[in-house]
């Protein structure tokens, strides 16, 4: 075996040593700002085909300018960024503006809408950049070209793009694929993300919402609430700080290291489960990959994720020679925070948080009531708001587990 650097410990003798993840609670994170709880996390939505009718894409835009407008003079532009960051507020704003509430178009549509409607304020101090598609490509230029418009440095809003992008594609291994990446700014430099993967398999998409978290390596989507998925590779995840660790300290090692464990793992009869994450990795393409990080010599996991064509696969090839070779064990927990369910229509009852709920409904109705609107659109947007379904009682005392005590998602518009 390769002679290793003293950061890295001794491997376990003999064969490769598997090791038991270390699956780790689902704990629930909230933020707290002026006495509000601010939650942020990912949904669960279905992949909906079609599109928005232009009048009703144009009368959303109109909407959702005066609504944003409303939140901002009574919160201002930040309070914006943490409504943006919940997904029940989204979800509900998305609903109100006229959208079907559980459709996986509600992501594009909602962002696309707040785009266009903030392009022609821009007293408002926010600037929307990125989209779906080829639109997401181009966020750093729009983001740059924002910033040279209002007097900021666009470095760190662009590098907190590129890794939001980068670990939602390629540090959270769960069978979704990135295609819609939105990051919303003030023009103080405060920033948001929401962006949304699919999977074409389950037919399923996945929103993940970002807050400016402490750190982009380390449960970057705060609150994490939901069912979880099946063989996922959680490498952000709170308890996989000692698999990131040796994966940076293999980096800085020739990666000849990395590339020899690889080949002998594929010999080896494995776990199911390794053998999947094992299945595509094509050692001597990882070995090219690994010599930018190599050179790059990153310091942290960050630095890692920051460096350029480290993707998916090279991450998890470090963290299965980190986990198999010395012992230190990935997540495989589903960051998924809310899974939104069908209620009402069913005619079946969810348990409720209520008050979650009445600050959400709270929140809108005073938005729309403080939009410039013309009467009748703030009647159909009020009318909306008042279809959602009142939060039935939640009996016995709370359930403790996952989902317990959350917010139900309205019922379609």
């Amino acid at each position: 075996m390769a002679c290793l650097s003293p950061a890295l410990p001794t491997p376990a003798d003999g064969a490769a040593a598997i090791c038991r993840p270390n699956r780790g609670p689902l704990d629930r994170v909230s933020l707290t700002e002026n006495g509000t709880d601010v939650r942020t996390g990912t949904a669960d939505l279905p992949l909906h085909s079609g599109h928005v009718p232009r009048w009703l894409f144009e009368r959303m835009t109109v909407l959702a300018r005066e609504m944003v407008l409303a939140v901002v003079a009574e919160e201002g532009p930040r309070g914006v960024l943490r409504r943006l960051a919940d997904p029940v507020w989204f979800q509900a704003f998305g609903c109100v503006l006229g959208f079907d509430w559980h459709s996986s178009g509600v992501t594009t549509t909602v962002c696309g809408a707040l785009k266009e409607g903030l392009r022609v304020v821009p007293e408002a101090g926010l600037v929307v950049a990125g989209g779906k598609g080829a639109a997401s490509r181009r966020t750093p230029q729009e983001i740059e070209a924002a910033c040279w418009r209002h007097g900021l440095e666009a470095g760190p809003l662009v590098r907190a793009s590129r890794l939001a992008a980068k670990v939602d594609s390629a540090a959270v291994q769960d069978g979704f694929q990135v295609y819609h990446h939105v990051l919303v700014f003030t023009t103080e430099g405060s920033w948001a993300v929401v962006q949304q993967g699919m999977n074409e398999t389950t037919g399923m998409a996945r929103r993940y919402h970002w807050h400016e978290p402490a750190r982009f390596d380390r449960e970057p989507h705060a609150a994490v609430v939901g069912p979880p998925g099946r063989e996922v590779l959680n490498l952000v995840a709170g308890e996989g700080e000692s698999n990131r660790r040796l994966s940076v300290a293999l980096t800085r090692e020739t990666p000849g290291t990395v590339v020899h464990e690889l080949r002998r793992m594929r010999e080896l009869t494995m776990p199911r489960r390794h053998r999947v994450l094992l299945s595509d990795l094509d050692p001597d393409r990882v070995g090219r990959v690994l010599l930018r990080a190599h050179a790059a010599q990153p310091a942290d996991f960050t630095g890692l994720l920051a460096v350029s064509g480290v993707g998916a696969r090279a991450l998890r090839a470090l963290s299965l020679v980190a986990e198999l070779v010395y012992g230190e064990p990935a997540s495989i927990r589903d960051p998924v925070s809310f899974s939104f369910a069908h209620g009402g229509k069913d005619g079946t009852p969810f348990p409720v948080d209520r008050s979650t709920y009445d600050r959400t409904i709270d929140s809108l109705r005073r938005a729309v009531a403080g939009a410039r609107l013309g009467r009748n659109d703030r009647v159909e947007a009020l009318r909306r708001l008042a279809g959602l379904p009142a939060p039935a009682p939640t009996p016995g005392p709370p359930r403790s587990g996952i989902g317990a005590g959350r917010a139900v998602a309205p019922a379609p518009c």
